[in-house]
């Protein structure tokens, strides 16, 4: 039996099948339509072969891509499979290829950059997962911190301990019953990530005999990894902070012909190759891919003085967690839900869940390894056999009372990691939780978009302390001590704010205090969100402005500043605070520009600029999302474009209006209420 395709109000997919092989296929001919061109990106980033149609800009990931041996990592975990979890992803995967000639032949994108479209494998899905995720972690977070004890001393590590540039983070909250005003559980939420066009996530309905599960999709991965709503439970994750991808120290050497790294029992034998990495109008670039018994070479290599293997679950025990992702469909309850996570792997996440008899779920999972504490803080030596992987890590969970809250934070997952976010957003979202007993589903929106900044006390502590300004200066310090703390996108004062913050954060990454982490280690392009030292002034900005260690005259940064900005014609901070989002393709603006919105880093609105470098913000909330346990059809969601992919199809960007103001839209599960779309039905 083939599937039928319906469409909501909104363009959202919703598939029918008569099986779940048939649902797997028809949901792989869906993301080939929708998202074709957005797919084919992501496998060719997947493989590496990226540069070949976008050019020289995206050279450095591909090489980055080889080294790691993403594809080849994906194809050793496929063939690890249960059958029947390699068969749905096989499924799938024929769904892809039967669509992508007709998503290539919408898709506008596909003519500008010359790419044909070409052909999945089965293991495609698991590689543009692990490319997806496999700087998710942040494990170049790992290099910042070793150059900062290499250059400042031991102690400068933790100076910098914030949620950083590179990474991202998730809210999320679970309230019960006693909260809430619809009789059972809501579970909402907000996943930060890069705001990408198209988006990341893909609002779907997939239904068979087997299941009903409305949620958010990654295109060209099957099922629903991250939220889902299956009627009589859902579940929702954010980012663990975990820590579970290591960096070795390697030494290289070539020797009769081949490459042997130092390993702990002696030299050893390693398994080395050359590809070429294709350039759009440029020469192709050699690339050596090495594999140690740690891991894949990711810097460095035999005739460079030096190279760091990266060690992390996928590649080191061939398994994605794949297995999750059918079970996760099939569940009826937190049960059901607790026991599809035990196959989970990475990334590492804090789950919450709820279902309709009163079952609570709040655990962490994925796979950590057990090993020394040093492989947590930086590069630890190949050759020394106490830094080996020891097992895999227990893993934390907690009950549910109330409510649960998780927003990356040191809480439950703390065990487990190195570098967690301030707790602002957590503590914010528990105080406003707590203010109600009677939430709802379209209440909830005041909760994810609220925009006190916690993170401003230091900056403006320091401010109150000072005297002798100029008349202007002092005025504006005034001003910043009167204002709420709120970013909103209409507030003058937050745009004063952010001012001086830049101006500080300007200052302090240009201090002789600091001089010596100006100049990036000498480590791939692909590394360099992680190793700027003004972001990393940016987002630990708080802690380097309370911590007395560093020779730095704070009280006068923060004086200069004011008297910098003092004077200035602030205008709205949505002016400034506009969305920047990622496109593989320069693509056309909306009518009026990128919207501006309220929020910050450590905001609940979670819109993350770089300050000091620019007010316009990447990350942010790349989907949101309201289950409710006692009627799903109560349930919203929103994304920040559309459920549509395809440049000026009517609904490639017609929720970001919506998105941009909170909004949410509602969540369609009775088939009669939808229209169908005969034209994406997929063949038999």
């Amino acid at each position: 039996m083939a599937a039928d395709v319906y469409r909501d109000a909104w363009g959202i997919p919703h598939l029918r099948a008569g099986g779940v092989l048939e649902l797997a296929f028809a949901q792989g001919h869906n993301a080939a339509l929708d998202r074709g061109w957005q797919i084919e990106v992501e496998r060719h980033r997947a493989q590496g072969t990226s540069a070949s149609f976008l050019g020289a800009e995206a050279v450095d990931w591909d090489v980055f891509a080889r080294r790691a041996m993403l594809e080849e990592t994906a194809r050793r975990c496929f063939a690890a499979l249960d059958r029947d979890t390699a068969a749905w992803v096989c499924s799938y995967v024929a769904g892809v290829n039967a669509g992508l000639a007709e998503g290539a032949r919408r898709a506008p994108e596909f003519a500008a950059a010359g790419l044909v479209a070409g052909r999945w494998r089965a293991w495609t899905p698991l590689a543009v997962w692990l490319a997806h995720h496999v700087l998710f972690v942040g494990f170049p977070a790992k290099l910042w911190r070793h150059t900062a004890a290499q250059r400042l001393g031991p102690a400068a590590a933790r100076l910098f301990a914030a949620d950083g540039p590179g990474g991202a983070g998730s809210n999320g909250w679970l309230l019960t019953a006693a909260h809430t005003a619809t009789g059972g559980p809501l579970l909402a939420g907000d996943p930060h990530r890069f705001v990408e066009d198209p988006g990341l996530y893909q609002q779907i309905h997939l239904s068979c005999p087997e299941y009903d599960v409305v949620g958010l999709a990654v295109p060209g991965v099957p099922g629903l990894p991250h939220f889902g709503h299956t009627g009589t439970v859902a579940w929702a994750i954010t980012h663990a902070m975990a820590d579970y991808h290591d960096l070795y120290a390697e030494r290289l050497r070539r020797r009769a012909g081949r490459v042997e790294a130092l390993g702990p029992r002696g030299w050893e034998p390693v398994r080395a190759r050359t590809e070429q990495v294709a350039v759009a109008g440029g020469a192709d670039t050699v690339v050596e891919v090495v594999e140690t018994a740690r891991g894949p070479v990711v810097i460095g290599g035999p005739d460079e003085g030096g190279a760091v293997a990266l060690r992390h679950p996928a590649h080191a025990w061939e398994d994605l967690g794949f297995g999750a992702l059918p079970a996760l469909l099939r569940a009826r309850d937190t049960a059901g839900v607790d026991r599809a996570l035990e196959r989970w792997v990475e990334p590492v996440n804090v789950v919450l869940a709820a279902d309709t008899a009163g079952g609570l779920l709040h655990r962490v999972a994925g796979a950590v390894p057990e090993r020394d504490e040093a492989n947590r803080r930086g590069i630890v030596p190949g050759w020394e056999a106490a830094y080996d992987w020891r097992g895999r890590a227990p893993l934390p969970r907690a009950a549910v009372g109330g409510l649960a809250v998780m927003a990356n934070e040191r809480g439950l997952a703390g065990p487990l990691g190195s570098e967690f976010a301030p707790p602002h957003r957590a503590e914010r979202i528990r105080h406003l939780l707590e203010g109600s007993a009677d939430w709802t589903a379209q209440g909830l929106s005041a909760v994810s978009t609220d925009t006190r900044l916690a993170s401003a006390g230091p900056l403006l502590d320091l401010a109150a302390t000072l005297d002798a300004l100029s008349p202007g200066a002092a005025a504006l310090r005034e001003r910043l001590l009167d204002w709420d703390r709120r970013m909103d996108a209409g507030s003058t004062d937050a745009t004063a704010f952010a001012a001086v913050r830049a101006a500080v954060v300007r200052a302090l990454a240009a201090h002789p205090a600091l001089a010596p982490l100006a100049e990036p280690p000498p480590y791939p392009a692909v590394f360099r969100p992680w190793l700027a030292l003004l972001p990393r002034v940016a987002y630990a900005l708080e802690h380097l402005l309370a911590d007395t260690t560093l020779p730095v005259d704070r009280p006068a940064l923060v004086r200069a500043a004011l008297e910098e900005a003092a004077g200035r014609d602030f205008g709205p901070w949505g002016e400034a605070h506009r969305l920047a989002p990622w496109q593989a393709l320069p693509g056309e603006e909306p009518a009026g520009g990128w919207p501006g919105l309220g929020g910050d880093h450590d905001c609940v609105l979670a819109t993350s600029s770089v300050p000091g470098a620019t007010d316009r913000f990447s990350r942010g909330p790349a989907a949101r999302y309201v289950w409710d346990l006692a009627r799903r059809e109560d349930s919203r969601w929103s994304v920040p474009l559309g459920a549509s992919g395809v440049p000026g199809h009517p609904h490639h960007r017609d929720q970001l209006p919506l998105w941009a103001a909170g909004r949410l839209v509602p969540v369609v599960t009775d088939f009669a209420a939808l229209t169908e779309d005969p034209d994406d039905k997929p063949p038999l």
